[in-house]
């Protein structure tokens, strides 16, 4: 109570107001506290969970590690098995690559041995001929000039065994043709590719200054493999050609040498010098004693192989003769050359027998038909002359494959077929009855060689980009 001394008045506090407003202010902060210690409780339970996750996390992290480490030590551990395992490797693939080699030139040996055999027994029978009649005596007079100088055959006696091949040959439509493989064969440009006579063994020569062996694909295969290499030029090589028995290779370049690789041996057994210029081309006789050589020197040389020398240098043409080819079975030399003509020359007498006149641009390549009595000639502006040897001055049939250079041409063993490696990356294929072109496209470059398999079911090109395509017929390939 509270006294007022002037007026005697006495004022009495009101407590229950009081009491109610403390006991409203007491609630506010029991709530209040409630509410704090509801959300420190969720804070306790949220940070128990978070530092549950944060071990948890921590586990696993650790794991992780260890995981981790040990995959390092096993990547280490394979490492090192890896790099123990390569010599090994190596070692078996050379192994491999040895025993493939040796396979290959085990059989190219045995064909020879069998060729040579068979020669044999041929010179046997004629030596005993002669005997019977009593030539012996007048065959003296007319002795070689050297005493390892070889006879050219009678050819007369010979049956071409490409002549029942293209009675019975089937026919491939040209545009059932397709890509087969593509196998690298030299980093620079192909200048020539040739099959083996028998088997499915390519020779590739390159600018590279190199030659080299191959085993193409078959069954479905995809990769050729390469079972031989030869290195001896100093130069560029420009053509190459395989021994009639197989077991052989002749090679030419731009060192003006004309060398003789022998497969048994794996290396050079002969270089035949005597070309002025780059040497073009090469092709060996039927019987396996001659090779003939073609030259930017304007000159054609028949070398004897036996004596190692130079038997005839043919001279007719006024510029480089390009490609040289003997007939099969006869002793019937082809040439081409820069002046726009073919030749046909005797090769036993060294003289020309005919000229074949019709290009108007330079002559790049001429082969003949397996049966020898066509010959497909190119030249530098794409046209394919098709010529008789029968009817030597006439041209039977002109295909026009440019505008760019046709650069060889091959013909197919049944004849009816002529494939053109052209400048623009194409392979052309000629169906020589109706002379209907079909164009194979895959070569990024110039195609400057082209060749058919055993069979006509396969056409091999090789151009300029140092890539050998394979192109396989249809029904081939589905089988």
């Amino acid at each position: 109570m509270t006294v007022t001394a002037k007026t005697g008045v006495y004022f009495i506090p009101d407590a229950l107001t009081h009491r109610q407003l403390l006991q409203s202010k007491l609630d506010t902060v029991h709530r209040e506290t409630d509410v704090l210690r509801g959300e420190v409780l969720t804070a306790g339970e949220r940070l128990l969970r978070m530092q549950r996750e944060r071990d948890f996390h921590r586990l696993q992290y650790r794991q992780i590690a260890e995981d981790k480490n040990r995959l390092i030590e096993d990547v280490k551990q394979l490492k090192k098995l890896l790099s123990s395992y390569e010599p090994t490797l190596r070692q078996l693939d050379n192994k491999y690559q040895t025993a493939a080699r040796q396979k290959m030139l085990l059989s190219i040996e045995k064909d020879r041995v069998l060729n040579t055999s068979e020669s044999r027994v041929s010179q046997e029978k004629e030596r005993s001929v002669k005997n019977s009649k009593g030539t012996d005596k007048s065959s003296a007079k007319s002795i070689k000039r050297h005493p390892k100088d070889s006879e050219f055959p009678n050819c007369n006696r010979w049956v071409n065994p490409h002549l029942a091949q293209v009675k019975c040959q089937k026919w491939n439509d040209p545009s059932s043709f397709s890509l087969a493989c593509s196998i690298r064969a030299h980093k620079l440009p192909i200048s020539c590719i040739s099959l083996h006579p028998r088997k499915l063994i390519l020779a590739s020569t390159s600018d590279d200054h190199s030659w080299r062996l191959w085993v193409l694909p078959a069954n479905g295969e995809k990769v050729g493999q390469m079972v031989l290499t030869g290195e001896g030029h100093s130069d560029w090589l420009s053509g190459c050609s395989f021994h009639p028995d197989g077991s052989k290779l002749a090679t030419t370049s731009g060192d003006t040498t004309v060398r003789l690789w022998d497969f048994a041996l794996g290396s050079c057994a002969l270089t035949l010098s005597g070309h002025s210029q780059p040497t073009w081309g090469c092709s060996f006789h039927s019987c396996g004693n001659f090779l003939a050589s073609c030259s930017a020197d304007r000159t054609t040389k028949v070398w004897d192989l036996n004596s190692q020398r130079c038997r005839l240098t043919l001279r007719r043409h006024t510029a480089s003769i390009n490609s040289v080819c003997f007939l099969p079975f006869s002793n019937l030399l082809l040439t081409c050359s820069a002046d726009k003509t073919l030749a046909l020359w005797d090769a036993r007498l060294g003289i020309c027998t005919t000229t074949f006149v019709g290009h108007l641009h330079s002559c790049n390549n001429a082969t003949s038909s397996p049966a020898g009595d066509m010959v497909a000639s190119c030249d530098s502006s794409g046209f394919v002359h098709l010529w008789d040897v029968r009817k030597p001055p006439m041209v039977v049939a002109t295909v026009d494959a440019g505008p760019f250079s046709a650069n060889q041409v091959a013909f197919s063993p049944s004849g009816k077929m002529l494939a053109v490696a052209c400048s623009d990356g194409l392979v052309r294929l000629v169906e020589l009855d109706s002379c209907a072109v079909t164009s194979l496209s895959g070569h990024g470059d110039g195609v400057q060689s082209v060749t058919f398999d055993h069979k006509g079911e396969t056409v091999i090109s090789a151009g300029s980009e140092g890539l050998v395509k394979v192109w396989s017929h249809h029904d081939e390939m589905q089988a």
